[in-house]
């Protein structure tokens, strides 16, 4: 597969630090980042530098592990070393409050933390972020299999925000299965919301899907529902960054109203993500928690001038809430759910060895 930037997260010379492509300068530039201090990593994942769940999950790993490399190289070691890798991991977590695969992927590193008696942590911190990356490189790939299955040779898809490669490791969750007919020769149209106010539509998803030879036409957020009328799209296949126990989900703002659309429009709205952005412990879409961005992101980026009235009022979420009624279906790396979500997303995680709980 035409991947434009295979290795978009990597530790760097020396392993005590962590090289990123910067996602706030694409698609006009390709730059790389080298992160080394906690600050910096915060940074990297507050101003979207390293953004979608399953990328920032990723990057946490490597971002704990490159701080346990300091750490050891001062010296520390032991409880005194747990204890600050905890503190280090809070901090990080903290960073962005929707996507739920930041703390999992902290969680996750501090467990291997726990449990690495009788070696030096920052080796077990190693194994750790490597295994998260490659098994994200696996769940992208059945996730693309599955979501590609609900598909036919000549189908437009309509997607919101960006689910691709820069979005996680390697295909993407939902570019994933437009990517993965690419490599096939299976003929595809894709129809990509521009994504307001950040543009990661327009900017990374028109980009890698060009890249990669599919058939991309760019709109704007507020022409979905014309394509969706003329009969452009046969579905919508959109990330997330939490699905919680009752089937609703998280993901970039504007998703709810592509949803709304395919319901009134009858196209089937399918939401593409890993098992890890399956928060069982939220019940409903209410106890996710919103994160609110700076205002000046509607006032000025991108232009030369301020297209807004100075010091004007301005709301501005990152994220909505999709309800589980108006989603189809489920895509994961273990197979399709499908409603009630309340009985097919617990299943999930109790199914046979090596079969998925739900398939097409």
């Amino acid at each position: 597969m035409t991947q434009p930037y295979p290795d978009h997260i990597r530790l760097g010379p020396g392993e005590d630090s962590v090289i990123l492509l910067d996602q706030t300068q694409l698609p006009n530039r390709l730059e790389e980042r080298q992160v080394r201090s906690l600050a910096e990593m915060i940074e990297a994942i507050r101003s979207l530098r390293v953004r979608g769940a399953p990328a920032i999950g990723i990057f946490a790993g490597y971002c704990l592990y490159a701080l346990s490399r300091q750490l050891e190289a001062r010296g520390w070691k032991g409880p005194a070393l747990l204890a600050e890798l905890e503190g280090l991991g809070a901090a990080l977590a903290g960073a962005r409050p929707t996507a739920v695969n930041l703390s999992w992927a902290v969680d996750r590193m501090l467990r291997a933390a726990r449990g690495s008696a009788g070696e030096h942590m920052s080796e077990a911190l190693g194994r750790e972020c490597r295994a998260i990356h490659q098994e994200d490189q696996d769940m992208c790939h059945k996730i693309s299999e599955y979501g590609l299955s609900l598909l036919q040779s000549g189908d437009g898809v309509l997607t919101h925000c960006n689910a691709g490669p820069l979005a996680t490791s390697r295909y993407g969750t939902a570019l994933g299965p437009i990517l993965l007919a690419q490599e096939r020769g299976i003929s595809l149209r894709v129809f990509a919301d521009e994504t307001r106010p950040l543009l990661q539509g327009a900017r990374l998803t028109a980009w890698e899907l060009q890249q990669a030879g599919v058939d991309v036409t760019l709109i704007c957020d507020n022409m979905a529902s014309i394509v969706m009328k003329n009969g452009w799209v046969q579905a919508c296949f959109v990330g997330c960054d939490r699905v919680a126990a009752n089937g609703d989900t998280a993901n970039k703002i504007g998703t709810s109203g592509v949803a709304i659309l395919a319901r009134h429009y009858g196209v089937p709205f399918y939401v593409l993500g890993p098992t890890s952005t399956i928060d069982l412990s939220c019940p409903d879409g209410d106890h996710i928690p919103i994160e609110e961005r700076d205002g000046e992101e509607i006032r000025s980026l991108w232009y030369r001038e301020p297209m807004a009235p100075s010091g004007v009022k301005c709301y501005n979420p990152a994220f909505d809430i999709t309800p589980h009624t108006l989603i189809s279906a489920i895509i994961t790396e273990r197979g399709i759910c499908r409603p009630p979500y309340s009985l097919s997303l617990p299943a999930l995680f109790s199914p046979p060895q090596g079969e998925p709980s739900y398939s097409p």
